[in-house]
């Protein structure tokens, strides 16, 4: 099941994910996503995925995810993933879907969860916590600075 977080504000949504993603799961939610697009126009987005509570995900859900993420790849300038209890396979998914999106993704364990939303509203973290970024932003938005964004 995925269901949309409340902090969900302006250009920024979060999501978190329960149980085992099925493909079915993912396309009742990809509309909220387009939604805020269009509702954006030009302007980017941020995404925070929360897989605290995922137990892995269908195969046709991981493809439909790439196909997704490769038509929206000029809209996402950033995506927080917060704590994947085996993060090392996430990171293999996302990473996978980071280098179709080309937006700058970082991962973030279940207690920096509000560190993940500072960080996907503004771009910015604490000085004195490591970052476990997952793939560096190369596409448009690799340069897009949080000032621009009206959050």
């Amino acid at each position: 099941m995925i269901e949309r977080l409340r902090e969900s504000s302006g250009g920024v949504l979060g999501f978190k994910v329960t149980g085992k993603m099925t493909d079915e799961d993912l396309k009742h939610f990809e509309p909220q996503i387009e939604f805020l697009i269009a509702e954006r126009k030009h302007k980017p987005i941020s995404i925070l995925a929360d897989l605290s509570a995922m137990k892995g995900a269908e195969l046709a859900a991981r493809w439909d995810e790439m196909r997704f993420l490769q038509k929206h790849t000029d809209h996402i300038a950033r995506m927080a993933v917060v704590g994947a209890s085996k993060w090392e396979e996430m990171v293999a998914i996302f990473t996978a879907g980071a280098a179709v999106l080309q937006a700058e993704t970082r991962y973030f364990d279940e207690s920096q969860t509000l560190r993940a939303w500072e960080w996907v509203r503004t771009s910015k973290h604490a000085e004195d916590e490591p970052i476990q970024q997952i793939s560096a932003g190369t596409g448009i938005w690799k340069d897009y600075h949080p000032e621009w964004m009206d959050l």
